[in-house]
């Protein structure tokens, strides 16, 4: 099992950079596919970023295609993503999210665990 807790988010302007950060609890970090979901107001959550346990294949949402960065550390059991030119669609509560991953190669939800969630609000 593992546990995650998000920090990073904030309120910024359209075109402001900001970088989540996810630490995640636990001695077997390496193992686990890592991702960024948000929700903006409504039911349903968006996957918006993935890394496999290697970081060696990396999925991004085409609306933020080369504005945001994922990456993990796994000797420091973290995972970011850096978010670049902002927009106020972006808006929402960015949560980690962890799965346990044999293949090495994946990242697709579904996800198994959840941290607690981190407000970003893009203003115009």
């Amino acid at each position: 099992q593992v546990q995650l807790v998000e920090s990073g988010g904030g309120l910024v302007q359209a075109g402001d950079s900001l970088t989540l950060s996810c630490v995640a609890s636990g001695r077997t970090f390496s193992g686990y596919a890592m991702g960024w979901f948000r929700q903006a107001p409504g039911p349903e959550r968006e996957f918006v970023a993935g890394i496999s346990r290697t970081g060696s294949t990396i999925y991004y949402v085409s609306s933020v295609k080369g504005r945001f960065t994922i990456s993990r550390d796994n000797a420091e059991n973290t995972v970011a993503l850096q978010m670049n030119s902002l927009k106020p669609e972006d808006t929402g509560v960015y949560y980690c999210a962890a799965k346990w991953d044999d293949s090495g190669i994946t990242y697709r939800p579904p996800y198994d665990y959840w941290g607690q969630g981190t407000q970003v609000t893009v203003s115009t």
